[in-house]
């Protein structure tokens, strides 16, 4: 009986509860039957690896492709040129010394019209976005019309090769040679392009100190030491472009070499003349024209272009303009369905990236010439030592309403939230030199007597003599 009470109330212990075992998952690492063949050509190669030397080529040749023979291809790698470097950057001096940072700036701007500094930045801005990387070598060139004979040697990426052959512990990557820091030593450059009538394969190399050369590309991934073409995202969308605009003319073409067509609602054998299947009629303006018994004249409907023609080529281009930080106004050069506020957003955020890139090309371009050719000019002129502190100005960006951009401009130096420096150098101007400049107008236009704007004339006083004649008038 104990034993049987003892059993009833024995404390029972709960069943224990299993708890599923979950794996949090990303579902882009996922590989299913419906994705498979989207991400097939993804792979884990290092950065040198998956721009190998014959991956670069082909795009450079489908890139100078694309912009030779498409017109929207041709003018963004334009723009970039055009609105990155502009007339060229303008070095100011930054020295206690004003006599001496006038003759430098002067002396600069007179080399970099000699030698085509500006020209030669555009050139080098449209190589980097369609060959992916650009190469310059600053020479000696003694028919440069300036006491300082330094010049710019542009290459192709081409010309920048290795040897086709393995050397142990090679620490090069295609023609580039680094030391143990990662740092460019050497480069080697083919003295014919590859593809010209003079070249050989095994001809001897030139190779240039990495202090004389200037290269430039966009590195997106660590470890990355050649450029690709910045448009390479966008060339499978300049083909599609292309094809789709082509088969929409042909359609259109197809439709509109037929004048007229005739056919009959009759059945075969019906009651209607017999007409030559697939014959054609010439036809002569302003002309009476009849048809057999029981057929109709009518015109083939062409249905091209569609009526979603223009937004499909637009959605292509919008998709096309990102790959540069751009937008489709920009690119399009189109601001039609734009108002005020929203054309002048879609420049701002072009501008953006155009100052980063500016900033970019001060510190991997012109800061290195100017080192090269500022100790060339000491030399030239016998200066034991100067101090070369310096900044550079570019050109500035026209405003979409110059009145209203005044106006601000304006309550931005009244209230010090400003200084004239900072404006001046949004238009890409030196502040000292506007104030020479508008100094020496204001001087010459009170010398002849030009009323100056905002100087109020002091007024006229009149003296009354005490002899009671007319009073006299003083300023």
């Amino acid at each position: 009986m104990f034993n049987k009470l003892k059993t009833m109330f024995r404390t029972r212990t709960p069943p224990k509860t299993v708890l599923p075992v979950v794996r949090a998952r990303f579902d882009a690492a996922q590989t299913t039957k419906d994705n498979v063949r989207h991400w097939a050509a993804a792979d884990h190669l290092s950065a040198d690896e998956e721009a190998r030397p014959e991956v670069r080529r082909t795009l450079r040749m489908r890139a100078r492709y694309e912009v030779a023979n498409n017109s929207y291809a041709k003018g963004l790698v334009q723009m970039l040129a055009n609105d990155c470097i502009g007339t060229g950057p303008r070095l100011q001096m930054l020295s206690p010394d004003e006599e001496f940072n006038d003759e430098v700036e002067r002396e600069f701007f007179r080399w970099a019209e000699a030698v085509g500094l500006p020209q030669k930045l555009r050139t080098m801005r449209f190589a980097r976005c369609q060959d992916g990387e650009a190469f310059a070598v600053m020479t000696t060139n003694p028919k440069v019309r300036h006491l300082v004979k330094m010049d710019l040697t542009l290459l192709e990426a081409d010309r920048i090769s290795g040897e086709l052959r393995w050397l142990e512990n090679d620490a090069s990557v295609d023609g580039i040679t680094f030391d143990t820091w990662g740092n460019p030593v050497d480069y080697r450059v083919l003295k014919y392009h590859p593809g010209d009538v003079h070249y050989m394969p095994g001809d001897e190399a030139i190779h240039v100190p990495a202090e004389y050369m200037l290269h430039i590309f966009r590195q997106e991934r660590p470890g990355l030491h050649r450029g690709i073409p910045e448009i390479t995202p966008a060339l499978p969308l300049f083909a599609q472009l292309r094809r789709y605009n082509l088969a929409v003319l042909s359609a259109a073409e197809a439709a509109a070499d037929f004048a007229a067509i005739l056919y009959t609602d009759a059945p075969p054998n019906g009651e209607s003349d017999e007409v030559e299947p697939m014959d054609s009629i010439p036809l002569e303006r302003n002309m009476m024209l009849t048809v057999p018994a029981g057929w109709k004249m009518g015109q083939l409907d062409p249905k091209q272009p569609a009526a979603n023609h223009s937004e499909f080529v637009k959605i292509i281009l919008a998709e096309i303009a990102r790959c540069v930080c751009s937008t489709y106004g920009t690119l399009a050069g189109d601001f039609s369905g734009h108002n005020y506020a929203s054309g002048r957003l879609d420049n701002q955020i072009y501008h953006k990236s155009i100052l980063v890139d500016r900033s970019f090309w001060e510190t991997e371009v012109l800061n290195r010439i100017f080192e090269v050719w500022f100790r060339e000019f000491l030399l030239a002129k016998a200066y034991v030592f100067a101090d070369d502190r310096h900044m550079w100005f570019w050109d500035g960006f026209p405003h979409v309403d110059p009145g209203k951009e005044a106006t601000a401009q304006e309550k931005r130096l009244a209230n010090n939230t400003t200084t004239l420096a900072a404006e001046c150098a949004k238009d890409g101007r030196d502040y000292l030199s506007v104030l020479r400049q508008r100094a020496k107008e204001i001087k010459l236009m009170r010398e002849l007597g030009i009323p100056i704007q905002g100087e109020e004339k002091s007024p006229e006083i009149q003296v009354e003599p005490e002899d009671g004649s007319e009073p006299v008038k003083e300023e």
